[in-house]
């Protein structure tokens, strides 16, 4: 555990009194913030790393329902009697964690923070909306496509954990999506490096 300033962004949203409760933690790779049925002591914001939220589908597969390399990926439990699904450390992580406790109080006196975290929901609202019509595409490339467009920079996406975490937040096997990036190489729409992938114009 550490004791260190959380990140900016995340001190402009949250009260100045709720700011010591706040302490970040270090999770390596394959650790789980928090489990499926458990109750919510604690809502996380990733600092740096890379974590998902997986459920397991009814043939024991993966489903990632989302993939956070910096904002919370907890919000759901501020209300709920259980968490609804596991957050895993895909890399090694770096988060903030925040009691429950603390933040429904301020939420309950605080109007201006009420709103600054209803604004911030509205943006979450969006981002999911942009997964829905993602998922609706039909083929591999044209999520791949949306992806990159849509939640990427400059034309281009970060890794994160690998391609195998891509495949499953699109839907689609790893081996489909590697297929989909060669022939997007190949047809010089698509380049990859080390860390990133990179739209290129025609």
């Amino acid at each position: 555990m550490l004791h260190r300033a959380p990140p900016s962004d995340l001190l402009e949203l949250l009260p100045v009194s709720i700011h010591p409760h706040c302490v970040s933690q270090f999770f390596v790779r394959g650790t789980r913030l928090f489990e499926t049925g458990r109750k919510p002591e604690y809502m996380y914001f990733v600092e740096s790393g890379e974590v998902t939220l997986e459920r397991y589908s009814l043939d024991g597969n993966t489903i990632i329902l989302q993939r956070t390399r910096h904002g919370f990926v907890s919000e759901a439990s501020l209300q709920s009697p259980a968490y609804h699904c596991d957050a895993v450390a895909v890399i090694d992580t770096l988060a903030v964690r925040i009691p429950l406790r603390d933040l429904r109080q301020v939420l309950a006196s605080d109007p201006a923070f009420s709103m600054r975290w209803v604004s911030m929901l509205n943006r979450e609202i969006m981002r999911l909306r942009r997964q829905c019509e993602r998922l609706s595409l039909l083929t591999v490339e044209e999520r791949l496509l949306h992806l990159v467009e849509t939640e990427g920079n400059d034309a281009s996406y970060p890794l994160g954990s690998g391609l195998k975490s891509i495949a499953r937040q699109l839907g689609v096997t790893h081996e489909a999506l590697y297929r989909c990036i060669a022939r997007l190489e190949k047809a010089g729409r698509l380049r990859r490096d080390a860390d990133r992938l990179f739209l290129i114009k025609v």
